[in-house]
């Protein structure tokens, strides 16, 4: 029933006139399209979701010992459209633009903008009602956290879909804190005699070392001293950003202690930055590859040790749970500044199921999605499940205590085992939930520490970006000009990373900034954190 219901949508894309005729009509008649929920002679009920799963998990998320347990408990049966991360984007918008419907979508990934959209043609509905009758799960989690009731609640009051949230720490302390974590080699500086780095210029001292002196004692110059991916995320180098001026991060809005919104790449202090990165590149210190690889070939270099100096979330995820590498330190900058710039992130996710307006049994999914947020659901909705017998558990479950507790990981990289038994989606696990309904992971324990200890002393900004639902409105402006905006922030960056020409061409940089429309952006942006902040 899968491949046939992927080839329907493939089928339903043919022409663009077709899908905008059949939005149209989509929007017009509510819940004509879709199929009605089948029922065996159980009484179980069938529904169809869509959502998306890593290339490592079954291709039938019904495998899937989570989804098993659910089905048995819920007597729901759910047909699962399931395509893989890198290509679900696009299968989802064409099914919701060609009007055949699934009933939700699971692990939508859906942004503000897109669900606003979704709701005003009519092929998403609103889920205020279905909380208030059918969700008491929901409902407590709420009630005890109530600031994410107007976090998740769109500017016309309505609510459009259901979160994901995962708190782990709060303020300068939260685990999200920091995205890019630099990690250090510190068996190459015991090797040669190096101390670990505490300002930009001695790390440069240190990248020259790695590369010239052999550190890996192989004879051959097959280091590579510092790495990175290009592009907004955990493996990008912007961390080092904060020594220079107010830092960087993925979404470009630094927030100062004063309360405003700040363009972190038309700052001075990202100038010199951009030029320190430029001059280590010059250095030949800078992975050649850094600019255009992807995750794999990151991950393949890593597992290799080849790298002096990198930046990931974890490093399990690249060189693995050892001690070869360790935190590398906020450095100080010519000017002896240390600083840390905190990240927007928040353990929080506001598009992460939606149900369609084809849905006709709204109650049975309703009750289906709420022991979603069943804490104990929650916990194996977000990392994995316990009691599996053909692979790797995450979990060993005490019955007595009603209690998820973790297990070893043996070397196992956390993400990859996660990918394999987790099923996302919308879940919540509230920082109250830790020691009553599960354990903290042990990686989770060390990033804690690590944004903790090392990096929130050195947090000049109090504040972050908060999590605004903007309107309809100003999301289109956003998105607009974002488009472009960005792609000329990272085009430019790139560009004075490798011909060190930011100094000459900074006037003219600026120039084009406003062009794009920053100043437009930071109005909108400095107006959703003043109405957040002062609500």
């Amino acid at each position: 029933m899968e491949n046939n219901r992927k080839t329907r949508f493939a089928l339903k894309s043919a022409s663009a006139a077709v899908i905008a005729s059949a939005l149209l009509l989509s929007a017009c008649s509510g819940k004509e399209s879709g199929s009605s929920p089948s029922q065996d002679p159980s009484g179980k009920v069938t529904l169809t979701f869509m959502t998306q799963s890593s290339p490592l998990a079954p291709a039938d998320p019904n495998e899937k010992l989570i989804n098993k347990r659910l089905e048995e408990k819920m007597n729901v049966r759910i047909d699962w459209i399931n395509y893989t991360k890198d290509a679900f984007v696009e299968k989802r918008n064409l099914a919701m633009a060609s009007g055949d419907f699934p009933d939700a979508i699971f692990d939508a990934g859906y942004g503000d903008y897109e669900l606003l959209k979704l709701a005003k043609d009519g092929a998403i509905i609103p889920l205020n009602d279905l909380i208030d009758r059918h969700m008491p799960n929901f409902k407590k989690v709420l009630e005890e956290a109530p600031e994410y009731k107007s976090m998740i609640t769109a500017p016309d009051g309505n609510i459009y879909a259901f979160p994901w949230i995962e708190e782990l720490g709060s303020g300068k302390e939260r685990i999200q804190a920091v995205d890019a974590v630099p990690w250090i080699n510190v068996e190459w500086l015991d090797k040669l005699g190096l101390e670990m780095p505490k300002t930009t210029e001695e790390l440069k001292d240190v990248l020259i070392a790695f590369k010239t002196r052999d550190p890996n004692g192989n004879g051959q110059a097959d280091e590579i001293p510092l790495s990175f991916i290009n592009k907004p995320g955990a493996e990008d180098l912007v961390f080092l950003f904060g020594s220079f001026g107010l830092g960087e991060n993925p979404d470009h809005a630094v927030v100062t202690n004063e309360g405003k919104v700040v363009f972190a790449p038309a700052e001075e202090g990202y100038r010199n930055a951009v030029g320190y990165i430029g001059e280590l590149y010059k250095e030949g210190l800078i992975d050649v590859e850094a600019i255009t690889q992807d995750w794999n070939t990151y991950v393949a270099k890593g597992k290799d040790q080849k790298y002096g100096v990198y930046f990931s979330w974890d490093k399990a995820n690249i060189t693995g749970d050892n001690d070869s590498y360790a935190v590398m330190s906020p450095l100080a900058g010519p000017d002896g500044r240390v600083n840390v710039a905190q990240t927007n992130a928040l353990g929080f996710h506001r598009g992460r199921m939606v149900i369609t307006s084809a849905n006709k049994n709204l109650e049975t999914t309703a009750k289906w999605v709420d022991q979603m947020y069943d804490p104990i659901q929650s916990v194996q909705n977000n990392w994995g499940t316990y009691g599996d017998e053909t692979q790797q558990n995450i979990f060993e479950y005490d019955a007595e205590k009603n209690m998820l507790k973790h297990l070893p990981l043996n070397g196992t990289a956390p993400v990859e085992l996660r990918d394999k038994t987790s099923v996302g989606g919308p879940l919540a696990i509230l920082d109250s939930y830790y020691g009553k309904y599960t354990t903290l992971p042990d990686d989770a324990k060390e990033r804690m520490r690590i944004v903790k200890e090392v990096m929130a002393p050195h947090m000049q900004s109090d504040f972050s970006m908060p999590n605004v639902f903007h309107s309809i409105e100003e999301l289109e402006r956003l998105t607009t000009i974002e488009t472009d905006l960005f792609a000329y922030v990272l085009r430019m960056r790139t560009e004075w990373y490798q011909n060190g020409k930011i100094d000459e061409q900074w006037d003219g940089y600026l120039k084009e900034l406003d062009r794009l429309g920053l100043k437009e952006w930071l109005e909108i942006k400095q107006t959703g954190y003043d109405r957040a902040a002062n609500p």
